[in-house]
This record gives C-alpha cells, structure tokens and sequence, in this order.
C-alpha cells in the first residue's frame, strides 16, 4: 500500500485522496489538525488501482507501565525532549525520570509543549488502550501507529509488550461477543 501524510497538513491530505492512497495522520506531531486532515483527505479521495475506499492511520505517542503511576514516571522526560525540538535547539537525548522531574520550567516554556504532553497516551494498559480506541472512534482509523519514547530501551519493549497483550485481549473479547 502507498503512503501519503508525512505530516498532518490538509495539503497532504487532500493530495493523498485525489491520489487514491492511503493517509498517516500524525496525532503525535499535531494532534490539534488531526480531525480536519482525516476530514480533507475522506472529501477528497477518490478511488484508484490501489485503494477502493479511503484508509486512515492514526500515530499516537504511548508510555505503558503496570499503572498510572509508573508510566507517568517513564513518560517523565516527554515534555523536555519536546521542547528541545520545539525551542530550535534540536532534538536532546531523552532525559531519564530524574533528569526530567528536576528540568526548570517557565510558563512559557510548558506553553510551548502542552499539547503534546497532553496528548501523549500514558498508564496503565487498560488506561491507554481506552484512549486508544476513542482516538480510533473520533478519527475514523483503519489502523493505529504507536510510538513509544522512554530513556530506557527495556521500558520501551515492556511498555509495547503491555499495550500489545491489552489490545490482543480487547480484540478476542469482541470476538466472543
């Protein structure tokens, strides 16, 4: 399947469903445009030699821990790594839990990071799974991309193994419904 969407823009969208392929909506790099780019692109797809009816993926940002808690905990150096790439100075290496909790914030600089830290998916598997699946019902999505950013590479598997067997259990209680 082609892609189109590298970004969320309406351009891309439109582009993507004049064209006939499938669109990748950032909800993690721009989750304020999500809506209205799934929107542009279904009013503008018309059907091609590779897709028939219009086929979204959502991205989302996800930290999954055994609670709320702990994730929390992991998710921690989310709001300094953003801002390093937002502020211009380029991307920071991801702060550690610690790093991150005693990182000097100004108004300014929260401001500038707030709709991704609240947009982030972060807790238990139950927690982020139902975040999930109401990203899913808002927007339409055919499929779901999740990223996972931690300091640790180990949190990072374990968060994909929890969303992974969360999901897996979702989807076979719908199947014996």
């Amino acid at each position: 399947m082609s892609w189109s969407g590298l970004r969320s823009g309406g351009d891309s969208a439109v582009v993507a469903g004049e064209r006939g392929l499938a669109f990748a909506a950032n909800y993690h790099v721009s989750p304020g445009t999500v809506l209205e780019a799934v929107d542009a692109y279904r009013k503008a797809f018309r059907p091609s030699e590779r897709l028939a009816a219009p086929y979204v993926m959502v991205s989302a940002d996800v930290v999954v821990a055994k609670n709320d808690a702990t994730a929390g905990e992991l998710a921690a150096g989310y709001g300094p790594w953003v801002h390093s790439i937002r502020a211009g100075a380029g991307a920071i290496p991801f702060p550690d839990p610690a790093t991150a909790t005693a990182h000097p914030w100004s108004d300014e600089d929260r401001a500038l990071v707030a709709d991704r830290v609240a947009t982030q998916f972060v807790g238990s598997p139950t927690t982020v799974a139902e975040r999930l699946e109401a990203l899913q019902r808002v927007t339409g999505a055919d499929e779901l991309l999740v990223t996972t950013i931690t300091h640790r590479h180990d949190d990072r598997v374990a968060s994909q193994a929890l969303l992974a067997q969360e999901w897996a259990a979702r989807a076979r209680t719908r199947l014996a419904s």
